[in-house]
């Protein structure tokens, strides 16, 4: 009677398992349509069925959490360090400056050209060196988020997230960031299916460095 019971919770649950599988598989078709038709015609149905199965336990829920956390703590650290990189350069030029100002008002008239010509060469010396330092800064901070990128690829890799694997292919990136985007949007609609069984989290993004117009980073 006990192995009967047993039997029958087993079809039970397979049976609520395929269940949540097709309400995910269904939510993520009619996501897709909200997709460019370019990518539409990448994403399978087989892909979708396997994105949908790697959904059905809300781990990768819980992983896709844990990663944007991490984003969103390393884009505010480097943030930072470029933000003060350039307090520190504002400040060596407004010291620069007044020292200058200090020493031709100083100087004798008849020394002033001369000790103009010695200022600009030695203000075209710190903006070289300001210019090096901040192209410096911005090759770390491509760098590290490129890292931090081919980080989050292997997890989600790892976790059986179909389409996700280590590539630094511009279209391959670009379907990553739309399966993404999918998890984001079923995770704001809160499908019936996925969430009171899954506990969805919050939405995350792909990392990608935001710049303003005087290439500046935008704070996260």
């Amino acid at each position: 009677m006990e192995r009967y019971a047993g039997a029958l919770e087993e079809v039970a649950d397979g049976a609520r398992q395929q269940e949540r599988h097709y309400q995910l598989l269904s939510a993520l078709q009619s996501l897709v349509k909200e997709l460019p038709s370019s990518f539409q015609q990448r994403l399978s149905y087989t892909t979708l069925s396997d994105l949908a199965l790697a959904l059905l336990d809300g781990t990768v829920f819980e992983i896709v959490q844990g990663l944007l956390e991490i984003q969103h703590l390393t884009e505010k650290s480097l943030y930072n360090q470029r933000l003060r990189l350039q307090n520190e350069h504002r400040v060596l030029r407004q010291a620069l400056q007044q020292k200058h100002q200090e020493a031709q008002q100083a100087c004798r008239p008849h020394n002033l050209p001369v000790l103009q010509a010695a200022q600009q060469q030695e203000l075209e010396a710190v903006e070289h060196r300001i210019h090096e330092e901040q192209r410096a800064m911005d090759r770390k901070i491509i760098l590290e988020l490129d890292r931090k990128v081919a980080d989050q690829q292997s997890t989600l890799e790892k976790a059986g997230v179909a389409g996700f694997y280590v590539t630094t292919n511009p279209q391959e990136l670009m379907l990553q960031m739309n399966l993404l985007e999918l998890i984001r949007k079923l995770q704001q609609r809160g499908c019936q299916a996925g969430k009171a069984a899954l506990g969805l989290g919050g939405p995350w993004q792909p990392p990608a460095a935001q710049y303003d117009q005087e290439g500046s980073p935008v704070p996260p």
